[in-house]
């Protein structure tokens, strides 16, 4: 047990948050239990992961997670483990809630420079009926955006997957290509821009940010033929190809990248296959799988694409391997399933609350004094 490196996960707590205070204490090194002098509170050593409340084993719960992001079936792992089906499901579920913080935490508040960015989305089947996934993908790191389940394939589905993608971008060349959806070019044109502020009453005015390019691949098939048309929305073509080629060494307007990893989610949820008898019955289980499934793909898995040759000598080398939150440049080694499981997120720093209504009768009276 280590205080110095836990912080107090109590809200209400003016240092929740605060690492290395000199407020944390150990409380009972048999029950692994922490206790902030501040608030008087205690807290487990696992509270705020994913381990938390976990009655099993805690490598027998990492086991599950893993098999579970890599595409095992339910009921493989209650017949490999002997579990409940209802426990593998609640797992699953803390498991994908775990791996959203982290997400948040380590992506979405992260500066990147894009460059390129390609985003779809998959048609869903459930019980309870058809829901949509957009994913988004960054594409010379092949790093896991982000994405996005809602009811609906309309606007508002997509401009949470673009205000995703507004958090994380800066203010550089960047080209987004779609398919031929009208909806994306709307959503991503308004999503991109900066509201200016000149000091006059109102609301500022949004400006569009620059060398921002929209490229749109078409594809449709009629009599058994395919055919694609690649639409340049907005931009120039010159600086596309240039682009292009910085992201993806050479090539044409594509899609590509986004649809093998769509490719990588069908096969890793068993849910998003397009023939398949195995339906996902809530919407919030189908979000926990999709970001367990991505975050895992994110952290602990390693890209061949994404490989760097090391010399060693004139005549010898060897290959390093890397994840794509190693190509990102938000990591410096791949990260095991364990310590995803976890990472324990730090939470908003503590705001005192406002003081509202009239002042107590001993502060008013003595400031007359």
């Amino acid at each position: 047990m280590n205080p110095q490196q836990q912080f107090c996960p109590n809200m209400a707590c003016p240092e929740r948050g605060k690492v290395g205070n000199g407020n944390i204490v150990s409380h009972s090194r048999k029950e692994q239990r922490y206790k902030c002098k501040t608030c008087g509170k205690t807290f487990s050593e696992t509270k705020g992961t994913a381990l938390y409340g976990i009655k099993k084993d805690s490598d027998l719960f990492v086991w599950v997670v893993t098999l579970l992001a890599f595409g095992c079936p339910t009921q493989a792992i209650v017949q490999a483990f002997g579990l409940d089906e209802r426990t593998v499901q609640s797992w699953q579920r803390k498991a994908g809630e775990q791996c959203q913080q982290v997400h948040e935490q380590v992506i979405g508040q992260a500066q990147l420079d894009l460059q390129q960015v390609q985003a779809d989305e998959i048609k869903v089947k459930t019980q309870m009926g058809v829901v949509w996934m957009a994913l988004a993908i960054m594409v010379h790191t092949r790093l896991w955006l982000g994405g996005v389940v809602g009811p609906r394939r309309d606007k508002a589905m997509l401009q949470q997957l673009a205000d995703q993608l507004r958090n994380i971008a800066l203010c550089r060349t960047l080209l987004l290509a779609v398919d031929g959806w009208r909806a994306y070019v709307d959503v991503l044109r308004k999503a991109f821009r900066t509201p200016l502020q000149d000091g006059s009453l109102g609301r500022p005015r949004l400006i569009a940010w620059a060398d921002v390019h929209i490229v749109q691949v078409v594809k449709q098939r009629s009599t058994g033929q395919l055919t694609i048309e690649r639409r340049i929305v907005q931009g120039c073509a010159a600086a596309i190809n240039a682009l292009l080629c910085r992201t993806q060494g050479r090539g044409i307007i594509n899609t590509a990248y986004i649809e093998r990893l769509n490719a990588t989610f069908r096969q890793r949820m068993g849910c998003l296959s397009r023939r398949t008898r195995h339906l996902a019955r809530q919407q919030p289980t189908l979000q926990a799988g999709m970001y367990l499934v991505g975050t895992v793909y994110n952290f602990c898995t390693y890209h061949h694409s994404l490989r760097l040759k090391l010399w060693l000598t004139e005549r010898t080398y060897r290959w390093v391997h890397r994840t794509p939150i190693m190509a990102a440049g938000l990591s410096d080694h791949r990260w095991n399933v364990h310590e995803l499981m976890t990472f324990k997120v730090v939470p908003a720093p503590y705001v005192a609350p406002k003081r509202r209504g009239r002042k107590p009768k001993s502060v008013s009276q003595g400031s007359f004094a």
